[in-house]
């Protein structure tokens, strides 16, 4: 593609712009730091200096987790968590090294804090109108890739579909050439010729698995134009699970089913978990008391019903509820589910299930490692050998840790699943929460649970 055709955010990309504005707003917010910390806008020399370490370091945390790439495709929730994560990083080094070098007496961390804040403000604004003034350029015709497409009709067309759904992300369609059967040297060229001529940006090769032997062949035919060349393959039929490329062993892998508790979204997830989970015990303690006294002297037996679930990569773990039911024994190790008026819930335990407060003993879990505060419901053991035969993927829902809380249960699914029906919509809300997971989605959640999702008629 010729340099005078390509677009400003082509020339100079996300990857070298976006460093410079983060540079440019730490430096400005730490001299506003410094005249609301000292009266003064003359900078200190070892001010200066820790404003160059925390340009490196936002810079260099950025790069390791990706926060200057797919700019074009990012949401723009994505771009600010990504941000936040950066931010509260530096913020928690930077407390470190002033902490352990003795340092307090000579760097302000009142000036730290607002260095920090106002400048997390100022790219987080940058970032937000440079995206919301690229998607509205790009949705008018500006600032777009040119991209010729290759495969069968019918997938050209599910893909031209989805890049008319998507007119913020910039692409538009340069030519296509409809495939059916096998390409001789005579099409392979034609095809070439073609391309080169629509002055086409990339090239999508938009073919089934089937046909995957062609992708080959294409290629290499390709092999002398600048263009871009990107594989697009139909998993048609395939309950694919968090899928994305990744490089195993030296190799290029395409991932169909992996889980997206991996690298900083781990240690984000199991952050979340103790904060929010080791505040949200701290406040139950009191309610949890007054339960335990009341079932104490409602009925004989424990306080807490102890049980086996299946946790994250399908181990077992005990799972810890208030108890609910009266002390019973089911024959043959079945474990039956509670209906509408079970003459085995007491009246204390209805009120425990309606109100969900039989799951605070669950927040143990949480601290344990062994459950997140939201994630897919945990079942019993019975019910995962009866339902992963029946349903598809079911099992791809312990590819994350169970949850206290979980987009089904704020979608309405909750409580008994007497039909194998109830049971797929609850399948399908955990997986698609698994697919889409972010900390923004859990925030959200656990809001929702606040709101409306503690009490539910189908708690019984």
């Amino acid at each position: 593609m010729k340099s005078s055709s390509m677009g400003f955010s082509e020339r100079y990309p996300a990857k070298l712009i976006v460093p410079l504005v983060d540079a440019i707003a730490l430096t400005f917010a730490g001299h506003v730091a410094y005249w609301a910390r000292f009266g003064s806008m003359n900078l200190h020399e070892r001010y200066g200096l820790a404003i160059v370490i925390l340009v490196l370091l936002v810079i260099l945390l950025n790069l390791l987790q990706g926060g200057y790439v797919r700019w074009r495709i990012t949401r723009i929730s994505i771009l600010l968590g990504r941000l936040l994560l950066v931010w509260l990083t530096v913020a928690i080094l930077a407390a470190s090294i002033i902490y352990f070098a003795h340092a307090a007496d000579r760097y302000s961390r009142l000036w730290v804090g607002y260095t920090l804040l106002l400048s997390f403000m100022l790219s987080g604004t940058a970032r937000v109108f440079a995206q919301l003034f690229l998607r509205q350029a790009r949705k008018r015709g500006y600032a777009r890739r040119s991209v010729f497409m290759i495969g069968p009709g019918e997938q050209l067309i599910k893909v031209a579909k989805g890049m008319r759904t998507s007119l913020e992300e910039g692409y538009s369609i340069a030519g296509v050439a409809r495939i059916s059967g096998s390409f001789d040297n005579a099409r392979l060229e034609s095809l070439h010729q073609r391309i080169d001529r629509s002055g086409a940006s990339e090239v999508w090769i938009c073919v089934p698995l089937s046909m995957g032997s062609m992708v080959h062949s294409i290629f290499f035919s390709l092999r002398n134009l600048t263009a871009e060349v990107r594989f697009i393959p139909d998993f048609q039929g395939m309950q694919l699970l968090n899928h994305r490329t990744s490089e195993v062993a030296g190799r290029l892998a395409i991932d169909l089913s992996v889980t997206p508790m991996d690298g900083m979204a781990r240690i984000t997830k199991r952050f979340e978990d103790i904060v929010l989970g080791a505040l949200f015990l701290l406040l139950s303690i009191p309610v949890c008391v007054v339960i335990a006294i009341a079932l104490k002297l409602q009925s004989p037996g424990p306080v807490l019903f102890k049980q086996y679930r299946t946790g994250v990569n399908g181990k077992h773990f005990k799972v810890y509820k208030f108890r609910s039911m009266e002390v019973h024994d089911e024959l043959g190790g079945k474990i039956t589910q509670a209906k509408r008026g079970d003459p085995r819930v007491t009246p204390l335990g209805s009120f425990l299930r309606r109100t969900s407060l039989d799951e605070l003993p669950q927040f143990y879990n949480v601290l344990q490692g062994r459950m997140s505060i939201v994630g897919p419901r945990p079942h019993a053991l019975v019910h995962n050998e009866y339902y992963k035969e029946l349903v598809e993927s079911y099992m791809k829902r312990h590819k994350v840790k169970p949850g206290i809380t979980g987009w089904a249960q704020v979608n309405g699914l909750r409580g008994e699943t007497d039909t194998l029906d109830k049971m797929e919509r609850r399948v399908e809300h955990d997986l698609w929460y698994i697919d889409n997971w972010s900390l923004w989605l859990d925030l959200r959640i656990i809001c929702m649970t606040i709101f409306k999702g503690f009490v539910h008629p189908n708690s019984y």
